[in-house]
């Protein structure tokens, strides 16, 4: 597997899908094109990586009407502004609680930059979205794609501007992050908990909304699809949990955050895989996001 590999989701119609490369690593980042009617995108990438997006769709020959950022942080949406410039045609849609942030992303990209620090090396500056492009969504809407229809999930535990889709047509989820990283490599499901405001119980539920879909195939924002199988989102809840409780319980060792976040990117078991920048860097970041929710429910 290389980045810019592209890739038809497994028993499904006209389901699409690209290795981005985020942060310089295969089997990270990914993009999805559901060739439909009326095709979209769904996520968008970085940004700086683009063109493998822009490669796909000309070997689809599929000119997207939706451009769908499941969430506002910029590994998801950070190419939304690119692909509405190279397609006037396209309506650009995002959780509403993310709109102003893609119409004016100055607030995200400083956010961006304070939480992710070195490695925003890999982002390109994202493009404003004209404001009479974009469209803002809500729990239970519902994007007519002409042959199929994608029902949009608000899933508040990763971000409050966070959803996921249901393809009604695939009975597809694409998850963004509401379900972890899936590591192709090894099979694993890791945790997924960025700050600023990533929150347990909430990311628990948004994991029992897609037990009850039920779904045949879960499409990873990171990375790639896979045949869903009964039990697999208890066990990322259970991940979850141990994560958290992991680093509750290294916080009350050490009693400094610092040294828990250095704790945890020096113990990282993920280097062979991500090679060691993105590991530490990951590891730094969902560590964060964890002391930032102990801290919200008054947890020291």
């Amino acid at each position: 597997m290389a980045i810019g590999d592209r890739f038809e989701v497994p028993d499904s119609t006209d389901l699409y899908y690209v290795d981005v490369g985020a942060y310089g690593v295969p089997e990270y980042g990914t993009v999805y094109v559901v060739d439909a009617e009326r095709p979209a995108v769904v996520d968008t990438g970085l940004g700086r990586n683009r063109e493998y997006v822009f490669d796909l769709l000309d070997e689809l020959g599929a000119d997207p009407e939706y451009i769908v950022a499941t969430h506002v942080h910029l590994d998801h949406a950070g190419g939304a502004g690119y692909l509405a410039e190279r397609y006037p045609e396209a309506t650009v849609v995002t959780p509403e609680r993310g709109v102003e942030h893609l119409v004016d992303p100055s607030r995200l990209v400083a956010g961006t930059k304070a939480a992710v620090e070195d490695q925003w090396k890999y982002y390109d500056e994202p493009l404003p979205v004209p404001e009479e492009r974009i469209e803002g969504l809500t729990d239970g809407d519902v994007l007519d794609l002409g042959d199929r229809a994608l029902t949009v999930h608000h899933a508040p535990g990763h971000a409050p501007h966070h959803c996921f889709l249901h393809d009604d047509g695939d009975d597809v989820v694409f998850t963004a992050d509401a379900a972890g990283i899936f590591v192709p490599e090894t099979g694993d499901v890791r945790p997924t908990s960025p700050p600023a405001q990533f929150h347990l119980e909430k990311s628990l539920a948004d994991a029992d909304t897609i037990t009850a879909l039920d779904p045949d195939i879960l499409c990873y924002g990171h990375f790639g699809a896979r045949a869903y199988e009964a039990g697999v989102m208890d066990e990322y809840k259970r991940t979850l949990v141990e994560w958290v409780e992991a680093v509750r319980s290294k916080r009350i060792e050490l009693a400094d955050d610092g040294a828990v976040i250095d704790y945890f990117m020096d113990h990282t078991d993920m280097v062979d895989v991500w090679g060691p920048e993105k590991a530490r860097a990951e590891e730094r970041l969902n560590t964060k996001g964890v002391l930032g929710y102990l801290d919200y429910v008054g947890e020291t």
